[in-house]
Order: C-alpha cells, then sequence, then structure tokens
C-alpha cells in the first residue's frame, strides 16, 4: 500500500536528513533526565523560587512566536502547558551559531519533542516561563499538527471536533485537545476509588477467563473463535458472573473483577462491542444490601471527583446523594402507560406491545417482551438515580425468586439519565431451580432467540456443592464514567472505541 505524501509531509522530511547531515540524532537513545513538570512549576514556582533555578524539563512544542534573536516557544508535557524563552545568545554561547540558526530557526517544527534545561522566571506580562539555556531533540514529528488557536481569555479556536479524525487518531486528539485528557484521568481516579472502596469492605479482586467455552452469565450474542491446538470453539465472555458465583461457592466471601466483556451487537452512543464491566459478588448478602451499598459507592465516587454529589449532565443536574428513589418495574410501567401488565401471559403482552406500537419478534418470550415496554416507555424518564425493582422471573434466569411476591424476582436495575447503569440481584443459589431455568431458556433459543443462555453444566456441578446467600451486581464503568465525566457518547470515554476499517489511499 502506498502512502501519499502531503507537501509539507515532504518538507519534513528533508528536514529529516539535514539534522542528521548536522551530525543531530533526530530519535537519540540515551534517557533526558527530567526533575519536573509544567504544573509543578505553574503551582509552585511563586512560593519557592530557589528551587526552580537548574530544571530539566520535556514536552512537545504546540506554538513558537519568533522575535529575531530571541523567541517565545509553548511546550507540552503530561501535566499542562509552559511557556519557553530561547535566545540565541543563550543556547549559542560562542561563536557558533548554528544550533539556533540552522537548527532551531529552520529544522524544528510543532510537534517536535525537544528537552530544554534552564531556570524559571516571570515574565513582564506575569507569565510564568522557563529561560532557555540549552536544548535537545528528543524526537522529530514527520506529520503535521492541527493548530488550535486560543486567545488571552483561553477561549479556543479551530478546535478539532471532527468525531471521525478524534477517534481514529485518539493520539492526535490527546494531544491537541486537553479536556479529553482530563475526561480518562477521571476515569482513572473512579476506577481507583471504587477499587479502594471494594478493597476496604474486605472483597477481592480477582481475574476470570475472557475465552469462554460457553458464553454465560448474561442474554447477548456472543463473538465466536476457535482454538487451534484443541479443536474447539470458544467465545469471548459475555459476562464474567458465573466465574465469580463459583469463587463465592469455592469460599471467597466477596470478589470483583474489572472485566473486559464482548458482545456481538450494534453499536451507537451508548454500546461498543468491547466493554468494561465491574462485577461484584458478596456471600451472605441479598439485594436490598446491595442497594444501601451501591447508593454509597456512587455517592462516593462524585464526592472524589466532584467534592459534590451534585454533578451537572447535558441539560440535567443529577445528585448522587443517597438513598436513591425505587419503583418496582410493574409500577414503572403503570406510572408511564396506565398499563397494568403484571399477571399478562405472553399473548396479552403482545397485544400491549401492538397497542403501544412496539415492534416485536416471534421469538420474543414473555420476558423479552416485559423488557420492549419498559425500555421504549418508561427508562428515558428516569433522570436521577432510581432502582427499578422486582422483575418477573421471565426476565432474570439467574435471579432469586422473590420472598413474598409471586411470579417476580429480588432484582434491580440502577437508572441513570434515562440509561441502565447497573444490574444487580439476589443470586439464585438452588440448583435445581437454575438447571430448570436454563432449560427454559434453551427452549427461547429454538425459537430462535440468539440471546437466550447457554445452560453451562459446570456451573450447576458448582451449586450443587452449595453456594451461600449471595448479593451480586454489574455496573457498566463506561456508562458510569460518561455521567461522570459529562460525556454523551461512550466513544469520548473509550481510548480506541471499534469503528469501521479506515478507507487508507
Amino acid at each position: 500500500m502506498s502512502v501519499q505524501l502531503s507537501e509539507q509531509e515532504h518538507i519534513r522530511r528533508q528536514k529529516l536528513e539535514e539534522l542528521k547531515a548536522l551530525g543531530i540524532e533526530p530519535y537519540p537513545a540515551e534517557a533526558f533526565h527530567v526533575n519536573v513538570n509544567s504544573l509543578d512549576i505553574k503551582d509552585n514556582y511563586e512560593r519557592d523560587k530557589l528551587n526552580y533555578k537548574d530544571i530539566s524539563i520535556a514536552g512537545r512544542i504546540m506554538s513558537v512566536r519568533d522575535m529575531g534573536k530571541a523567541c517565545f516557544a509553548v511546550i507540552q508535557d503530561a501535566s499542562g502547558r509552559i511557556q519557553l524563552y530561547i535566545r540565541k545568545d543563550d543556547i549559542c554561547p560562542g561563536e557558533d551559531k548554528t544550533l539556533y540558526d540552522q537548527v532551531w530557526k529552520k529544522l524544528i517544527d510543532i510537534g517536535d519533542i525537544i528537552g530544554v534545561s534552564g531556570y524559571v522566571f516571570t515574565t513582564k506580562t506575569g507569565e510564568i516561563s522557563i529561560h532557555v539555556t540549552s536544548f535537545k531533540l528528543l524526537s522529530k514529528s514527520l506529520k503535521l499538527l492541527p493548530i488550535v488557536k486560543t486567545d488571552d481569555s483561553g477561549q479556543s479556536f479551530d478546535a478539532v471536533s471532527d468525531p471521525e479524525f478524534r477517534y481514529r487518531q485518539r493520539y492526535v486528539d490527546l494531544i491537541i485537545n486537553p479536556h479529553v485528557r482530563d475526561t480518562f484521568k477521571k476515569r482513572t481516579q473512579m476506577m481507583n476509588t471504587i477499587r479502594q472502596t471494594l478493597n476496604n469492605a474486605g472483597l477481592l479482586e480477582v481475574e476470570t477467563p475472557i475465552l469462554q467455552g460457553i458464553p454465560g452469565g448474561a442474554a447477548a450474542r456472543p463473538f465466536m473463535t476457535h482454538h487451534n491446538a484443541l479443536d474447539m470453539p470458544l467465545y469471548l465472555r459475555i459476562a464474567n458472573e458465573l466465574y465469580l458465583k463459583r469463587l463465592i461457592v469455592g469460599g471467597f466471601d466477596g470478589v470483583y473483577e474489572f472485566a473486559k466483556d464482548f458482545r456481538n451487537e450494534g453499536m451507537d452512543r451508548t454500546h461498543n462491542p468491547e466493554f468494561t464491566v465491574l462485577e461484584f459478588y458478596v456471600a451472605y448478602k441479598d439485594y436490598n444490601w446491595m442497594m444501601s451499598f451501591t447508593e454509597k459507592l456512587l455517592e462516593k465516587v462524585a464526592m472524589d471527583l466532584y467534592g459534590t454529589t451534585e454533578i451537572q449532565v447535558g441539560d440535567q443536574k443529577i445528585d448522587f446523594k443517597a438513598p436513591f428513589k425505587k419503583i418496582s418495574m410493574y409500577d414503572a410501567i403503570k406510572e408511564h402507560t396506565g398499563i397494568d401488565i403484571s399477571g399478562m401471559d405472553e399473548e396479552a403482552l403482545r397485544g400491549v406491545c401492538k397497542q403501544l406500537n412496539i415492534h416485536t419478534e416471534a421469538s420474543m418470550g414473555k420476558g423479552k417482551l416485559i423488557d420492549e415496554i419498559f425500555g421504549e416507555t418508561s427508562e428515558k424518564h428516569y433522570i436521577q438515580p432510581t432502582f427499578i425493582t422486582d422483575y418477573p422471573v421471565e426476565m432474570s434466569p439467574l435471579t432469586k425468586k422473590h420472598r413474598s411476591k409471586e411470579g417476580l424476582v429480588e432484582r434491580f436495575e440502577l437508572m441513570i439519565n434515562g440509561k441502565e447503569i447497573a444490574n444487580a440481584y439476589s443470586e439464585l443459589n438452588d440448583p435445581l431451580e437454575q438447571r430448570a431455568r436454563f432449560e427454559e431458556q434453551l427452549k427461547l433459543q429454538e425459537r430462535g432467540d440468539d440471546e437466550a443462555m447457554f445452560i453451562d453444566h459446570d456451573f450447576l456441578r458448582a451449586l450443587e456443592y452449595g453456594m451461600p446467600p449471595t448479593a451480586g451486581i454489574g455496573i457498566g464503568i463506561d456508562r458510569l464514567t460518561m455521567l461522570m465525566t459529562n460525556n454523551a457518547a461512550i466513544q469520548e470515554v473509550l481510548f480506541f472505541p471499534q469503528m469501521r476499517p479506515e478507507a487508507l489511499d
């Protein structure tokens, strides 16, 4: 495949050869000693100026303002940006001015990565800057960066906002859009808070298989692959639930995993075929305990990120202060449609779907029909954190029957900003009932439901050894990050979202 170079790309390659001819290695092997970053300088220089008399810093050149025998430049490192002041006679104290006149002014470009040494000072306009005494080219950039201009008030112009470019070339997006880097820093901070909370509660972080013989633990269409040595089909996991519950059988009181799951389904602003889920399971607890733990966990996440429980999400201000609202699924549907579907059989539910203009398939059983009715009529109304509780048994093959409500199970989903964020159960631990539930799923497969669950015989065997009463939950980390960083698309919170193949010349 041949790659067509632009005129500017040809020029940069010529500069590369000129640098080599001058004896300057454009990609040196030796390390460059860095003893400070831009944020440290800006935060601490005024309080402790003596510590900034001899600094070394490295970063990418983002702008240059030429003044003849001197110039100002801005470099960007992982913590932010800072101004450099470069004077010809400082970096070339002798007669030979090649390093400034030939290298700096003619062969160094915006986008190049350099290391500089010098001292910090404050300019006449009050800007904290670095007076450069020496510099070294650390990496020559052969591609042109999109130039984003910022005025004195901090307002940006010519910002790159095309999502096709930003998602496909995330490395450029991260360079030119500082707010994008902040999103991913907050994602990590959020996950650290969750991890610390679970660790403090005594749960053990574990790892379970991604390649599975049976794609269990959820109703979803899997990706298939093949193991050559064993000559057998394998699936990328759609959930890690059944493996984590095996560990509860094995004697752990609480386990959790940040899992990469894979579902061979459509893509949109809230779905990516590869996504991150936190699942955790705690023995001797039920879904009531899990509701309380979950709302306190998310309240802590909000406080750690922003120092408040109120977070702006689009046009809404969402309050993560516990406790959250609770409403049963049947009551939620009745509230938004005026129809009481409790006690309806499959035929009656199909009639309701027709009445509400909800599309159905012949393969859909009672559970999927109810799920469609709720999803189409009710879900979008729950903006503030709300637990939707007590689901029909047909929708929840891994969930314990409700202790007092016939035909229902002890399950909740957490809705925030009109989307499901978490799904939790009092886990079904009766092996005979679990087998019967799996067999019902098998009947749905025979009707053509390609998202119905497989029978996992090894999981059933594990349950037969005895699993204590257990509460379990899955929390969508990507969707939670969207909320916590005020992003409307899942692609904004994934470094490298799935995309169609790029058409290259």
